[in-house]
């Protein structure tokens, strides 16, 4: 969690978005976004804060694939540092 924004990776989540992503909610937002080049994927935040989940993406790509990894096999991910 960073500037009010929780992010979020559900166990098994690779029916609906194949590609590896996260879950970002703000207040009574939500949104999905791709790991790999920080497209959202479904749902809607404000701009400010879809900003600050792309920039948070890009200095942690690496870590989120290899938790994404984690979460579609079962296994519980590791936490990221978030944004400060």
């Amino acid at each position: 969690m960073f500037y009010g924004i929780i992010i979020y990776m559900y166990f098994m989540d690779d029916k609906k978005h194949k590609s590896p992503h996260i879950h970002a909610k703000y207040q009574e937002h939500e949104v999905a976004v791709s790991i790999p080049d920080g497209d959202v994927l479904g749902g809607d935040i404000p701009k400010s804060k879809m900003k600050l989940v792309q920039a948070w993406i890009e200095l942690h790509k690496d870590e989120l694939v290899a938790d994404w990894e984690l979460a579609v096999s079962g296994q519980q991910p590791y936490k990221i540092e978030p944004l400060r």
